[in-house]
């Protein structure tokens, strides 16, 4: 299978699409004012425990307060709490735990209140980005991840992934690493470990122990709340953790994102640089491969396959509905026939839907009533074929008897939500009609004032396909005539989703000019 992955970073945030065989499966939004990812690690304090809900409140600076439960502090929380205090005092001098005495686990049906107090300073780690009106929820089992390795501060258990299950490269990988890990320190073997050297795997664990000692320093020079680490951009910790031999293409458009990558790629996997591409095309990067058509066709109330069947998917606070229906282009069969037909389709496109719109927590789905116990069975083992190779931790139900499929899947960030809906380009929506090709009037007077205040900037337009067309058609062209005019050359790009009055004027550092 080919995956590909395209980057599209713009001043304000990057976008990132998962192609699997040139069909759109993922598709990531990073904000670049985002202050809260998962796998940050924060100073925080206790604002309040809450024994009804055997959890706390942590402020980390946060609009909403932080979230701590009970079953989410470790075996190893006073091992954890007694560090963070010594480093904050200087009493421990080091980052390293050799010297540390560690103290005893915590118990697993023990309250919240017997183990932290109101103002106790703690080391927490995002579990989930704030989702809807809740905060971030935290973890205090600190987590330190990078390509083949995972570091565990405060134990010394060594495990490798479930999916290498070769036991030899198990026993081999378990020893090497229990011989070249810092003592009191835990390491989890990663999947992408599987294979590879002492050198390879020694050298990661010194970065990973590098940043470790990057946070024993934060502590002892900052008071809580405060960021002592965070998690690397979207765009890397994608392919940190997703790199693998069917990766066949990396493209961004963006110059510096592009040099970090191909630079990031060089660290973790010299032999596939070539991969990384940067897009110099004049469209929009989404338009060329093309995933903005796949995101119109595939986000929605409804989503309709080719052969007709089409889902309808409902989202609530509490879990998210999706109805399979047949549709009207169905071919005529026997009914049982006919709805395992359709029940398949959809699994692997609801399979699909669950990834790209990121859907977690309880997904119900109503198939198309079947009453062979085998097509039942068959359609169960199916999903879970579909769905195999989708990262997020899940589980699947068989048919009830009333013919809906239970799931589960793991949320750690809300839903991927993209407005699909086209408002009129010539109205707005207010049913009166404007004459828009007057938007060339603002462009040109756009157009001029920036020229009278930074007359030696290289200006690029960006605007809908259509005004683009009007203006650098023709012999001469609109274009021309403005070069002859103000003895400056426009250069143009065009964006399908802008609509057509929407416009945006870059500079030669490819930053938007704002003009109010």
């Amino acid at each position: 299978m080919d995956k590909e992955l395209i980057i599209n970073s713009t001043p304000s945030e990057v976008e990132v699409a998962i192609l699997e065989n040139n069909k759109l499966v993922e598709l990531h939004q990073q904000k670049t004012s985002d202050n809260f990812s998962v796998g940050d690690i924060f100073l925080g304090y206790i604002k309040k425990t809450m024994p009804g809900l055997n959890a706390a409140f942590v402020e980390i600076g946060h609009d909403k307060d932080a979230f701590l439960h009970y079953t989410d502090l470790g075996p190893q929380l006073k091992s954890l709490v007694k560090f963070t205090k010594q480093a904050m005092n200087g009493n421990h001098n080091s980052h390293l735990l050799e010297s540390f005495q560690l103290e005893k686990d915590i118990l697993k049906s023990g309250k919240i209140d017997q183990v932290l107090s109101k103002r106790d300073p703690v080391l927490v780690q995002i579990l989930k980005e704030p989702i809807s009106t809740k905060g971030p929820r935290l973890s205090c089992e600190i987590t330190i991840p990078g390509r083949f390795l995972v570091l565990t501060p405060f134990n010394d258990i060594v495990a490798v992934s479930k999916k290498i299950n070769d036991q030899e490269e198990r026993v081999r990988l378990r020893n090497l690493v229990d011989s070249i890990r810092p003592k009191k320190m835990g390491v989890i073997v990663r999947t992408a470990g599987k294979g590879k050297k002492v050198a390879d795997l020694h050298q990661e664990l010194s970065e990973l122990e590098a940043k470790w000692k990057q946070i024993y320093s934060e502590l002892k020079s900052n008071k809580p709340p405060v960021k002592l680490l965070s998690e690397i951009d979207k765009a890397s910790s994608i392919l940190r953790d997703m790199l693998n031999a069917n990766f066949t293409k990396v493209v961004i458009n963006e110059e510096n994102l592009y040099r970090d990558v191909k630079n990031y790629m060089k660290q973790i996997a010299p032999k596939r640089v070539k991969i990384v591409s940067q897009y110099k095309g004049k469209r929009h990067i989404f338009d060329a491969f093309p995933i903005n058509r796949q995101i119109k066709a595939s986000f929605g109330k409804t989503s309709t396959l080719r052969s007709g069947v089409y889902l309808v998917i409902e989202g609530t606070e509490a879990m998210h509905v999706i109805d399979v229906n047949s549709g009207p282009k169905m071919i005529k069969k026997n009914q049982e026939d006919a709805s395992i037909q359709v029940n398949l389709e959809a699994a692997q496109e609801i399979a699909r839907q669950l990834r790209l719109r990121d859907i977690g927590g309880l997904i119900i789905i109503d198939f198309i009533d079947m009453r062979s116990n085998d097509n039942r069975s068959k359609l169960y083992k199916a999903m879970k074929e579909f769905m195999k190779n989708d990262r997020a931790q899940h589980t699947i139900l068989p048919l009830s008897k009333f013919g809906l499929m239970q799931i589960t899947r793991q949320r750690v960030k809300p839903a991927t939500k993209i407005k699909t809906d086209v408002t009129c380009q010539v109205c707005d929506g207010s049913g009166k009609s404007t004459p828009s090709i007057l938007v060339m009037d603002q462009i040109e007077r756009d157009f001029d004032f920036i020229l009278n205040n930074k007359p030696s900037s290289k200006l690029k337009l960006e605007a809908h396909p259509f005004i683009v067309s009007y203006l650098t058609k023709g012999l001469p062209s609109l274009r021309m005539k403005w070069w002859r005019k103000y003895g400056k050359w426009l250069k143009t790009a065009t964006n399908e989703n802008f609509h057509l009055k929407q416009f945006k004027f870059y500079d030669s550092a490819n930053d938007e000019i704002r003009l109010n």
